[in-house]
């Protein structure tokens, strides 16, 4: 009896153990720009005004830290008055990257951590800008809520960063 009892148990914690875990998701984006990395770099260097160059987002305020030293907490208001807290990890102006984690807000992702890098193009004076997320989806359920799922989690963050990047390189190129 004793056996049926520890087989059925050995057969059964595998399948609990991924019960309610959402799994890993990934985003990458990538734009090509006409214009040098440190020029590139100047626009997006700023933890602290990301809606410079972000379209969804209203306004950007410091709430902890110093602007780009890791560790620095900002709070993103988005145009429709929803709000992202985000902290940062990692920066480094020299490697023009900066890597940053959603600690709290309205998205419907969690776990979340993204890099964002200014590297040289694939000609003089141009620039390859890669912003790289992964994450899980908010509600780790076996049975997400409609626009709770993986494909509702990667997808805004696909549109966010398609968006934004897309609009780097109008307002780069522009000048």
């Amino acid at each position: 009896m004793k056996i049926k009892h520890l087989a059925l148990l050995a057969l059964t914690l595998p399948a609990l153990a991924f019960a309610g875990h959402a799994k890993k998701l990934t985003v990458d984006e990538t734009v090509e720009i006409k214009a040098p990395p440190a020029k590139v770099w100047g626009k997006v260097s700023q933890f602290g005004d990301l809606g410079a160059w972000l379209p969804p987002i209203k306004k950007t305020e410091i709430t902890e830290g110093k602007d780009n030293t890791p560790g620095a907490v900002r709070v993103l208001t988005t145009q429709d008055g929803g709000t992202v807290t985000e902290k940062l990890l990692k920066y480094s102006a020299k490697k023009h990257m900066m890597q940053y984690a959603i600690i709290g807000g309205v998205l419907p992702v969690s776990d979340y951590t993204a890099t964002l890098t200014v590297k040289p193009g694939t000609s003089k004076d141009t620039s390859l800008v890669v912003w790289h997320a992964h994450f899980k989806r908010k509600d780790h359920s076996d049975t997400p809520k409609a626009g709770e799922d993986d494909a509702a989690a990667h997808d805004t963050i696909h549109a966010i960063f398609r968006g934004g990047l897309d609009n780097l390189k109008k307002i780069a190129e522009a000048e």
